[in-house]
């Protein structure tokens, strides 16, 4: 599918989507409320096909905890970009993908461990590289710890 045609499928399916510029992927912000049933269309209907989750990052754009997403349809040949964005750093929660695609059971236990974001629904949420009485969140932007951070 055509990138302007992918973008006029996506406004369809989530009218609030909000479009962000990016030379590479169509990029949208998508709401949070609206971003489990879109992954299940981009999954399951035969035109769009998004079959593989090649990756999941955790963001803190300061204010605001978030997600983003990449997917590609191999048969297809394109790709796409979504994110999702929570102002609630106390408790920042999306919906899990890992029901969909199983790359994003790893990826989204990586982004709860080092951002703190709990995924909904995870079969296996917990920590996967810092130890199980790790305190803090170390690639938050507000995270300080005098120990084992090196600071020039």
């Amino acid at each position: 599918m055509e990138a302007e045609k992918l973008k006029e499928k996506i406004l369809e399916i989530v009218p609030e989507a909000q479009l962000e510029e990016n030379k590479q992927f169509p990029t949208f912000l998508i709401p949070s409320g609206k971003f489990k049933s879109l992954a299940t269309r981009l999954k399951e209907e035969k035109d769009l096909d998004f079959d593989y989750l090649f990756c999941l990052t955790g963001v803190d754009w300061g204010t605001e905890l978030g997600v983003v997403y990449h997917f590609t349809s191999t048969s297809f040949n394109h790709s796409l970009e979504l994110k999702v964005k929570t102002e609630n750093r106390e408790n920042p929660e999306f919906d899990t993908v890992a029901d969909l695609w199983r790359t994003a059971e790893f990826f989204e236990r990586e982004v709860w461990d080092l951002f703190g974001i709990r995924f909904t629904d995870h079969p296996d949420m917990r920590r996967i590289f810092l130890e199980e009485d790790w305190v803090g969140y170390p690639m938050r932007k507000d995270y300080t710890d005098e120990v084992n951070i090196v600071e020039l």
